[in-house]
């Protein structure tokens, strides 16, 4: 066994592999570039060593830096992580020729395995399902819209080195064929520097689901179940869960099998991920292996009872699997959400700068330990309170992990904790899965990969929808409004005869459609230690448990257990459940009334300027003042979080004037031109 490992990632999944590290009683060598100076990856580490620039081109990408920092430190081994390195075959090659095991597959296999083409021509061989399509490198626009008639629309165009939703487009004409082909190369270039692509048909009302395999030096290949992934969203993962709510015992047996086909056909040592996309029939078909170690793997680590990080690092140190097939438990059900720093309500454009807060909820199970009989929450990170979070990077801040008895336990765990997660510095992604683990559909299990698509086409807005009780959230408000006061009023020193007067009638105000306010009378008064309220004739009781301090609350609504966020901004309270939100503003009758005469705030017209949507690096300004744009036509691209944004003319019009620069690193919301 090893006495020093180093970990060529940084983030999240840094922190986690140094948990098992120091589980095994290994040492751990951090690595850092400029922007990760104070990161926490760094403060958990034994020893870190600088590796240059924060964009990861100059640093985490660079072999050379690597391979030097365990020279420097003495690590024996080097575990990549995912992303970055993690299946670059002349990474594992030249790290094992200069004596460092790779914690990860031979080179040989991330080179069969890493070339998409090559991959599902080892897969047929394999008798391993594979999707219709062009499997060879294609050479132009054109030959890419001849293929994409020739296999038949929907295809999918992807890039031979891609992952992780980068260089993938769906093409549903000719005009979606030569634009995706393009953006595919460029990505790919981009993000893998080869920017070869090829073309496959699009299997429709898709599942994707992936089977987790585990095999070693001696032979031994094993299966550890599925993971459901279906809930994408831009080809990103959003939602995963494991078992799959949809394949049956023998489709998930046949899954596993030519998973573990395929991992022998390749000599595949460590652990791996075989992704299969699964049609309504249940017929399946390989669609890549990824030859590391998935973001998604503590679902797996739930139900299976196995650190996967720990397998890797024994399997790297010679070890054989210290268990077959039956051995492998399936108990419970896990379920995952990547909360990101990115906005929902500006399209998910990604944000970046300072944890202001960061509350996770509490943690009842920990990456690298024994997963609870009870099951419980985990929350893997690699942020802390006042942390950055750099333009450079993916915008994952942390991973949130439930274990349940069944499929409803593990919803209803996430939806505490995900009601309970408090981000504040910059926008995340929590309402949104709070509002996906909500919907109906996804309740029942009934999508596929197109489900975010097809449920939110405009887009996802955060607002009042449907409540099992729609008085819950007023209540809420007045009841937080009542607790506030009551400390207010047992301050010392009031003035005799002019103390706070605590009364039991209010009125709740919120921005209704159309900036209409509504208002609700409520009465509050004390029951207890909890508070009775009535609205429209209808009396419930509502308790707090937790400081007032606190931003996230818990508490019980008509003996139901809640949590719930609820913050003070200004004179309004933000009242956040299950990824609805309200602003509202408790007042006294009067106060209301005098308040329905203010005039409503219209927001300024903004149409005559192009505005960043997000923070980020201006790479191209494609129209030049006196131009003449027409709708939907290409102005501006910005580069944020390893992905281009694309800015289009919402509407025809004339360049007036380009104020922003290219080059120029923008703020959110910083002009870029202005139109006549």
């Amino acid at each position: 066994m090893f006495t020093k490992i180093l970990i060529a990632n940084r983030a999240e999944i840094a922190c986690r592999v140094m948990k098992t590290a120091r589980k095994l009683g290994i040492a751990t060598v951090a690595v850092y570039s400029e922007a990760d100076r104070d990161a926490l990856h760094v403060e958990l580490a034994d020893e870190a060593v600088f590796i240059g620039p924060s964009p990861s081109r100059e640093s985490y990408l660079v072999i050379d830096k690597i391979i030097a920092a365990c020279r420097q430190t003495g690590a024996q081994a080097v575990h990549p992580g995912y992303g970055f390195l993690s299946e670059n075959e002349e990474f594992a090659r030249r790290v094992e020729q200069q004596g460092i095991v790779f914690i990860g597959p031979k080179h040989a296999s991330i080179a069969a395995m890493g070339d998409k083409i090559a991959s599902k021509n080892l897969a047929a061989a394999a008798k391993v399902n594979t999707i219709p399509g062009h499997n060879a490198a294609i050479e132009t626009a054109q030959q890419a819209v001849q293929i994409a008639k020739d296999i038949g629309y929907p295809v999918m165009i992807k890039a031979s080195a891609g992952g992780g939703g980068k260089g993938l487009r769906v093409a549903h004409d000719d005009k979606g064929a030569l634009e995706g082909y393009a953006a595919c190369r460029n990505e790919a270039r981009a993000s893998f520097g080869d920017d070869r692509v090829f073309i496959e048909k699009f299997v429709e009302q898709p599942r994707h689901i992936e089977i987790q395999i585990l095999g070693d030096a001696h032979g031994n290949c094993v299966y550890l179940h599925e993971r459901e992934c279906s809930i994408q969203r831009r080809h990103q993962k959003v939602i995963e869960e494991a078992p799959s709510p949809f394949i049956s015992e023998a489709t998930r047996k046949a899954m596993g099998e030519q998973a573990v086909a395929l991992a022998k056909a390749v000599n595949y040592q460590s652990a791996g991920t075989v992704e299969f996309v699964v049609g309504k029939d249940q017929s399946f078909y390989f669609l890549e292996m990824n030859t590391r170690l998935q973001v998604e793997h503590p679902v797996t680590e739930c139900i299976t009872g196995l650190d996967l990080v720990e397998q890797m690092i024994r399997v790297a140190a010679g070890e054989p699997l210290a268990f077959g097939q039956s051995d492998i438990a399936r108990r419970g059900w896990a379920m995952e959400c990547r909360i990101n720093a990115e906005d929902p309500l500006r399209g998910f454009l990604p944000s970046t700068g300072r944890l202001v807060k960061y509350q996770p909820p509490a943690q009842t199970m920990h990456a690298a330990q024994a997963v609870p009989e009870d099951g419980g929450i985990r929350v893997d990170t690699g942020f802390a309170e006042g942390g950055e979070i750099p333009i450079h990077y993916d915008s994952m801040i942390a991973k949130l992990i439930v274990h349940g008895h069944d499929r409803a336990d593990a919803m209803r765990r996430m939806r505490e904790a995900l009601n309970a997660f408090v981000i504040r510095g910059v926008a995340s992604n929590i309402a949104f899965q709070s509002a996906l683990l909500a919907h109906p559909k996804f309740i029942a299990a009934d999508f596929n990969t197109g489900f975010i698509a097809e449920q939110y086409p405009s887009g996802f807005s955060v607002a009042l929808g449907a409540l099992d009780d729609p008085r819950f959230l007023t209540a809420l408000a007045a009841a937080a409004h009542r607790r506030s006061r009551e400390r207010a009023a047992r301050i010392s020193g009031q003035l005799p005869g002019h103390e706070l007067q605590l009364g039991q009638d209010y009125v709740v105000v919120h921005a209704g459609s159309g900036g209409r306010r509504q208002q609700t009378p409520v009465k509050v008064s004390n029951a207890g230690d909890g508070y009775r309220i009535t609205i429209d004739d209808k009396t419930s009781t509502l308790r707090f448990r937790g400081p007032l301090r606190d931003i996230a609350v818990h508490g019980e609504f008509d003996g139901l257990p809640f949590s719930a966020q609820v913050e003070r901004i200004g004179l309004d309270l933000s009242i956040t459940h299950n990824g609805m939100q309200m602003q509202a503003r408790v007042l006294t009758a009067r106060a209301a009334e005098l308040l329905a005469l203010m005039p409503v705030k219209v927001a300024p017209d903004l149409s005559r300027f192009l505005l960043s949507p997000m923070p980020g690096l201006l790479v191209d300004v494609a129209v030049a003042p006196g131009q003449t744009v027409r709708t939907g036509e290409r102005l501006a691209v910005i580069e944020a979080m390893k992905m281009e944004n694309i800015l289009l003319a919402q509407h025809d019009g004339v360049v007036a004037k380009i104020v922003a620069t290219k080059g120029e690193s923008l703020a959110v919301d910083q002009v870029i031109m202005e139109f006549e």
